[in-house]
């Protein structure tokens, strides 16, 4: 026993020390879309496509935050009503009423078999854009973010001048609640080590992903990728369509937005668990031997390190708890930028971080669970588990 917690405690920290120094920086959070000073010669046309389906709380002020875009060229904003039931049709239309901004509503069609909601509707969108017109870009935004002003224009430049095809934001996160300031930072944290932003951003790798939430994609290489069809049944939709544009030849960005916020409130801990355990078991293809496999990881790197020290009174192995002492340093370390990002205190991940790895896991397992039922997948009272196809 002792040898096997000295065993454990030394490869935490030898696991924390490759991540802190050779996993691409991920924890760092210096991907981000800074201002430039490089003005176009020549602003691309561009369409929004908002997929919403009851979105009544915030789809006022994303379209809000569309209209106020201080973009140069050709901008129009194309709404999908995907068979709401709490009026976030009306509310669109009456954003639409008040300003001169060119945005149509589109009213969804019944969801076809082998699709996922958003894409579908995503996909009707790009349709209504594409007709008798060709924008050279398209953006994807979700009902409920709130975008600053000049962020479609940072986008295109960045697309433009750094000559990348696909160009998305991971949105600032709510982090005002309990709930939300014990597990929001600590979701962007696994997000950035599962998809090492500098990693997407560098040609030279074959890492891809996405943030679905705000995605500017190249109409042209959206075609080439096979558009949003070749992706329909993905519940993990956007690093599937960063995969596809990836394998297409195009060239990705991915940052941190600085601008760009979520309006969904997480109050609650159910409302994260419900995110989570959601597309937690498709991230692992839906494979048992990877599920047990991310539970002893998630327990050897987030858990072992403070019970090691903490326990030390107990198990009385002084190397063991030392070992757990320099895991856990390493681990709030690498933590503190994105505690800072959400302007939270910086050693405060010291425990929320352990915490949080703690609970992602319990969602982790609870999204298997909900498959093995039949119930995975669900989404505003859709269940997708029958027809998503395993990656």
């Amino acid at each position: 026993m002792q040898t096997a917690l000295t065993v454990g405690a030394a490869l935490s920290a030898v696991i924390w020390i490759y991540l802190l120094v050779a996993r691409d920086g991920f924890w760092r959070g210096g991907e981000r879309l800074r201002p430039s000073d490089l003005g176009l010669a020549v602003w691309p046309s561009v369409v929004a496509v908002v997929p919403a389906r009851d979105e009544a709380d915030t789809i006022g002020e994303c379209l809000k935050s569309l209209v106020k875009q201080d973009y140069p060229g050709d901008f129009r904003i194309i709404m999908v009503d995907d068979s709401s039931r709490d009026g976030t049709g009306d509310i669109a239309r009456g954003v639409a009423s008040e300003t001169a901004r060119s945005i149509e509503i589109v009213s969804g069609a019944p969801l076809e078999t082998g699709w996922t909601g958003k894409l579908w509707a995503l996909n009707q969108g790009v349709q209504a854009a594409l007709r008798g017109l060709e924008p050279e870009f398209l953006w994807f935004t979700d009902a409920d973010i709130a975008h600053g002003a000049v962020t479609l224009r940072e986008l295109v430049t960045k697309a433009q001048i750094d000559h990348r095809d696909l160009v998305s934001l991971m949105v600032r996160l709510r982090c005002s609640t309990f709930w939300e300031k014990l597990l929001v930072p600590a979701f962007v944290f696994f997000f950035q080590k599962l998809y090492p932003f500098a990693a997407i951003n560098n040609p030279a790798k074959r890492t891809a992903g996405a943030a679905g939430g705000c995605l500017l994609v190249r109409r042209k290489t959206l075609a080439a990728a096979g558009g949003i069809e070749a992706i329909r049944d993905r519940l993990i939709d956007d690093c599937a369509l960063a995969e596809a544009v990836q394998n297409s030849g195009g060239r990705l960005w991915l940052g941190l937005a600085d601008d760009s916020r979520s309006l969904r409130p997480y109050t609650r801990l159910g409302d994260v668990w419900d995110m989570v355990a959601r597309t937690a078991f498709t991230q692992l293809s839906y494979s048992w031997a990877k599920l047990v496999g991310t539970v002893i990881g998630m327990v050897l790197i987030y858990l072992l390190p403070p019970l090691a020290l903490l326990g030390l009174p107990f198990h009385g192995n002084s190397l063991a708890a030392l070992l757990g002492a320099t895991a856990w340093a390493l681990m709030t370390i690498c933590y503190v930028p994105t505690q800072v990002y959400y302007r939270l205190p910086p050693l405060l991940g010291l425990v929320t971080l352990p915490v949080a790895g703690s609970l992602y896991t319990a969602m982790t397992v609870s999204s298997a669970w909900r498959h093995l039922r039949g119930k995975g997948g669900k989404w505003k009272d859709r269940h997708y588990q029958s027809a998503v196809q395993k990656p």
